[in-house]
């Protein structure tokens, strides 16, 4: 081997076929001989043609020379009309001869002869069998006019004063110009816009065309007024700028030939010039342009990359992306495939927008739209799906493609994703943020099971406010409401903060307590400076690090807050005056303005343990109350906190029958078996011994194992919550694993009814007249309506069939478009209804972008729109632990040490704490649970709704009938005009009926026929809502159900409920009123971090009551 290996001498560093033409003293045996490979044919015409025409580079550079000598050749016929002189006379032969130096004439022929060389040698190269075709070309006759006469002179000296119309060659160099565009071009491999070559093309041609004229008119004015080039300038200008001021004007007839032949000239090239530069104008208009790239290296931009543009979905964007003061000057760059519509080009064009928003048609899968898009240098992309389509999981598909090519194309862009089906979110687990739409609906209808209003306070957390909203309307609810709107989630490390910094080395519950004491904000988590994990409420013994990232809510970050320290005198007295008030709580003066709160602190020492105490509310609750509200240790103890127990102390006996109770359920906890889909997030949760059969899941059909065919049979202790929607798809097992969850109580877990289609025989089975809550999905079947916000008609008159049906019904719904939310639980005639779309078109036009939150079927949780979370997406972009928060307060993600969101209601016998801080020290110091807020229900203070005032009509056309029984045909026609007016068809039903009964009796009979009357009179007089009453009862009787319960004239139109997100401390707690409190993880609290589901199990924690007594 090392023989064979010493025979073969190495490689030269450079081979060349002209070595071995050369000779090589070291390569003279070798028989190996290098081939070269030719792509034409090797001849000399080849090798011309490829370095004159087909090389880029050499092709350029002689194209440059050519343009060169075109631009001298009219630079050297100006300089010899500036030299010569006027000459005298009106003879034509001043036309055909000039004065030319010799100097002069010598540079003309030497261009003449390059430029006549160069021509015949491309001529020659480019011909194809057609000579004539060459000849005839214009270039090539300008050519000849120009050289020939200078070479012809060469030889014949006579002739070297002949005029020749040098200035022609501006046509040549523009030809030559055209042709070194495209060679440059495609010598860098780079390809500007047609519009740049257009418009370069339009500039030339005028100026050819200015030029020539210019020329021609001094030369053939020398027989008239001998007119220099300025003038001639002058003239053309005035002529084709259509002014003609007429003080310089051509005397001889071929000067005013040649202005007549240049005008059409003009008429003719400029107008198809002009067009041409139109059509791509207009094209660049639909498709955007490009980004500049001076530009996206300089200022900073972000991409929003859509299948379809509407003017909802932009505003949206905008709106919420530029209300971050930092934000003000970037650029957003939409990338729409489709053409811009109408409405967001008009938006578009308002200065506001027009300077920052630039709108490019191309799509992401195209590498050249995404360079156009310079998606390599910006700072975001954001990816949302269009939900307007009938097939999701095809829309998934899309956005998953634009997802991957953008990644492909700028890896290190951030990409923030929008995704529609749950089982599509792991195509995109590179992304670093994503939203996952159903993910996030199905956990808020969830949880507005539980804690009511929660996606209406979710959205409220995560929609950008300055909490002005409300402000000028004269009802105090509406005001209230408004201003705690304004509240979000921030984030600050603990030692830059004002706010936290001094609770270092403290527990969470006192830091949160304290500082929503002293500051007003609501300290709801904390974040470890080594760890990922957000954390909420970590609970009494989690000890503040000065490393700690804080998240709070407050109606503004605090790096935009001022402060205001009072004089310690001043304040001091102050501080006996307010302590020694009804709450014994100092007043907190906020003042909200667009970028800075002032906040006004007041004395804060904490109150030792032997201060005054409360006063007690009764004699009665002295004997079984504490007679006042435990101080916040700096530091847990262990003894004094309350696992499970909120703020009640039940008794043993209490305690130990429910042990049995519980002990009896079929119930285990541990993580569901299966996953329904490739990236659901593992939670603990109630889980059956046993597995159901398949066949008992049929709630209306009975099988071996039960009889069962309604829900009342089956006797559920807890109200039933029923799911009506098209398709049983992945996204319901986020709506089932909130509500079964390993820290709800097991005996306040509700019966879950899946309705996949919902008559009033159906409804009626699965037990609507005693359910706790109706959950309306949105059907995707009718999301592509011709008319996009008809995507709900369906829903909303579904909805409005329910709510009309079974008044008394908690209805839940989600819509896909906002605006529609205001046909929910719709009244023609409501007073009240009217009062707020009016204030609702006052808020819109204030510019809030919250205006439908006063909405009454929004603001009390039971209709939202999953579009309004478009937001938390836009939102990560400057707050990147939104979506994180979100997550955990909707139990998406569960965090071991990370609390849970539930909800308290006040009772009567918890109205002794009187005040919202009195409750926070309340929960703080018994149980570690922090409140962030209070949902509150109230009676409404205005006119009376439609139903109430049918109601009272019919009382007294009661009594009026009894008084005038003589009477009652006329009667009865006056009174009930109205009622049929209003339903006519239900109204033509019952009195075909009444009519039908009449007949049938004997017409001898008086007491009969009177009877019949008294019928008829008593049908004609009944309301819609007895009427539909009759109507679902008659219905349960048909199907064998028992009309127990069911309630037809409770109706819940005369009270409004509202969300009061993080309330002063000075707030006052009214009966009703719900909390909602971030719980310590009950599991943070047991020794073994990961428990088994033994000792889980055996647990008795999570099994106390929730919703308890203060």
């Amino acid at each position: 081997m090392v023989d064979l290996e010493s025979e073969v001498p190495p490689l030269p560093p450079r081979y060349r076929f002209r070595d071995l033409l050369l000779g090589d003293q070291g390569w003279q045996h070798d028989d190996r001989v290098q081939v070269e490979f030719y792509m034409n044919e090797n001849t000399f015409k080849e090798r011309l043609k490829l370095f004159f025409i087909k090389n880029q580079r050499s092709s350029l550079r002689i194209r440059l020379f050519n343009f060169s000598l075109k631009v001298l050749s009219c630079l050297l016929y100006i300089i010899r009309v500036l030299l010569e002189k006027p000459s005298q006379g009106d003879e034509w032969s001043h036309i055909f001869w000039v004065n030319r130096s010799l100097p002069l004439w010598g540079l003309q022929v030497l261009v003449a002869l390059i430029s006549l060389f160069e021509t015949i040698l491309l001529g020659y190269l480019s011909y194809k069998g057609n000579i004539w075709e060459q000849i005839l070309r214009i270039p090539f006759i300008l050519e000849i006019i120009n050289a020939v006469p200078f070479v012809i002179s060469i030889f014949w000296p006579s002739l070297r004063n002949l005029f020749v119309p040098v200035f022609l060659n501006c046509w040549l160099a523009k030809h030559a110009l055209e042709n070194m565009i495209n060679d440059l071009h495609r010598a860098i491999q780079r390809t500007q816009s047609a519009m740049f070559n257009q418009v370069l093309i339009l500039i030339s041609t005028l100026l050819c065309l200015i030029f020539t004229c210019i020329c021609g008119i001094q030369h053939l004015e020398r027989i008239g007024k001998k007119l220099n080039l300025f003038d001639s300038l002058y003239f053309c200008i005035v002529t084709f700028s259509t002014v003609g001021f007429g003080d310089v004007t051509p005397e001889t007839w071929s000067s005013k030939l040649f202005v007549v032949a240049m005008i059409c000239v003009a008429l003719v090239v400029l107008p198809i010039q002009f067009e041409q530069l139109a059509y791509l104008w207009m094209e660049r208009q639909k498709s955007g342009g490009n980004y500049s790239r001076h530009r996206a290296q300089t200022e900073k931009h972000v991409v929003l990359c859509v299948s379809s543009l509407k003017i909802d979905l932009l505003m949206d964007f905008l709106n919420e992306f530029y209300a971050h003061p930092r934000l003000q000057d970037y650029y957003v760059v939409i990338l729409c495939p489709t053409e811009m519509d109408v409405q967001v080009r008009r938006v578009l064009q308002i200065p506001m927008w027009s300077q920052r928003v630039i709108y490019l048609q191309g799509s992401a899968l195209k590498d050249q739209d995404l360079l156009r898009a310079k998606m390599d240098d910006a700072e975001a992309c954001f990816i949302l799906s269009s939900r307007c389509e009938v097939d999701r999981t095809s829309s998934d598909h899309q956005t998953i493609l634009r997802a991957w090519a953008v990644k492909d194309f700028a890896p290190n862009c951030p990409l923030y994703v929008q995704i529609l089906k749950p089982e599509n979110k792991f195509h995109i687990k590179f992304a670093d943020h994503v939203v996952c739409e159903e993910e996030f609906k199905y956990a808020m209808l969830a949880l507005n099971c539980i804690c009511p209003a929660t996606s209406t306070l979710i959205t409220l957390l995560v929609h950008t406010s300055r909490g002005q909203e409300g402000q000028q309307s004269p009802e105090q609810w509406q005001k209230t409401y408004g201003r705690c709107s304004g509240n979000e989630v921030y984030h600050i490390t603990l030692e830059e903060s004002t706010f936290f910094a001094e609770y270092e080395g403290k527990s969470f519950t006192y830091a949160s307590f304290h500082a929503h004491k002293k500051f007003g904000v609501c300290l709801i988590g904390v974040r470890r400076e080594d760890n990922k994990n957000i954390l909420l409420n970590p609970g009494p013994r989690y000890i503040m690090n000065a490393t700690d990232i804080c998240f709070y809510i407050n109606i503004t970050k605090e790096e935009n807050s001022a402060f205001k320290h009072q004089d310690q005198q001043n304040g001091s007295n102050a501080s006996r005056s307010f302590y020694h008030g009804p709450s014994r709580l100092p007043v907190h003066s906020i003042i909200a303005s667009m970028g800075t709160v002032a906040i006004d602190l007041q004395d804060t020492s904490c109150r030792s343990a032997s201060g005054p105490t409360l006063a007690l509310p009764t004699e009665g609750l002295k004997e079984v109350r504490r007679p006042s509200i435990a101080p916040v240790l700096e530091v847990a103890d262990t003894t004094s906190i309350q696992m499970c127990d909120l703020l009640s102390d039940q008794s043993e006996d209490e305690t130990a029958s429910e042990e049995k109770m519980s002990s009896n359920l079929e119930y285990a906890k541990g993580y569901p078996p299966y996953s329904p889909y490739i990236g659901s997030s593992p939670t603990f949760c109630h889980l059956l011994h046993e597995k159901v059969p398949f066949c008992c899941l049929r709630l209306d059909k009975s099988c071996q194992h039960n009889y069962y065919e309604d829900a009342k049979a089956y006797g559920f202790k807890n109200k039933l919550i029923i799911v009506a929607a098209e398709t049983a798809g992945n996204g319901l097992y986020n709506f089932i694993v909130p509500l079964r969850a390993y820290y709800r109580p097991k005996k306040e877990l509700n019966p879950i009814v899946l309705l996949l289609d919902n008559p009033l025989d159906d409804l009626l089975r699965c037990g609507v007249t005693f359910a706790a809550n109706m959950v309306v999905v949105d059907k995707e079947s009718t999301m592509s309506a011709e008319e996009d916000y008809m995507a709900d008609a369906k829903t909303i008159v579904n909805v409005q069939t329910l709510f009309r049906l079974f008044s008394s019904l908690s209805i839940i719904t989600e819509l896909t478009h906002p605006a529609n939310m205001r046909f929910m639980q719709f009244r023609a005639k409501d007073c009240y209804s009217l009062a707020l779309s009016k204030l609702e078109k006052k808020e819109r036009e204030r510019g809030s972008n919250l205006a439908f939150m006063f909405r009454l079927p929004f603001a009390a949780g039971r209709v939202f729109s999953i579009s309004m979370l478009d937001t938390l997406l836009y939102q990560s972009f400057v707050k990147d632990y939104m979506i994180s928060i979100t997550r955990l307060l909707l139990g998406l993600d569960t965090t071991p040490g990370s609390g849970f969101l539930c909800s308290i209601k006040i009772t009567e016998d918890d109205l002794w704490i009187r005040t919202y801080a009195r409750l926070y020290q309340k929960l703080c110091s018994s149980s570690g649970d922090v409140p962030i807020g209070i949902y509150r229900t109230e009676s409404q203070k205005l006119a009376t709704s439609e139903s109430q005032i049918s109601i009272s009509v019919e009382e007294w056309e009661d009594t009026k009938d009894y008084k005038e029984q003589g009477h009652h045909r006329g009667n009865h026609h006056n009174s009930t005009s109205s009622d049929q007016s209003d339903h006519p068809l239900l109204r033509r039903k019952s009195m075909q009926w009444a009519r039908r009964l009449s007949r049938k009796g004997p017409k001898h009979s008086g007491k009969t026929a009177e009877k019949i009357t008294q019928q008829r009179l008593n049908l004609y007089r009944r309301s819609e809502r007895q009427e539909l009453a009759e109507l679902v009862k008659n219905r349960m009787k048909h199907l064998g159900l028992s009309t127990v319960g069911y309630d037809e004239m409770n109706d819940h139109q005369s009270i409004l409920s509202y969300i009061l997100i993080n309330p002063s401390p000075d707030t006052r707690l009214e009966l009703n009123d719900v909390v909602y409190l971030i719980r310590p993880d009950p599991l943070a609290y047991l020794p073994n971090s990961e428990p088994s589901q033994n000792s889980i199990c055996n647990a008795t924690c999570p099994d106390s009551r929730e919703e308890t007594q203060l």
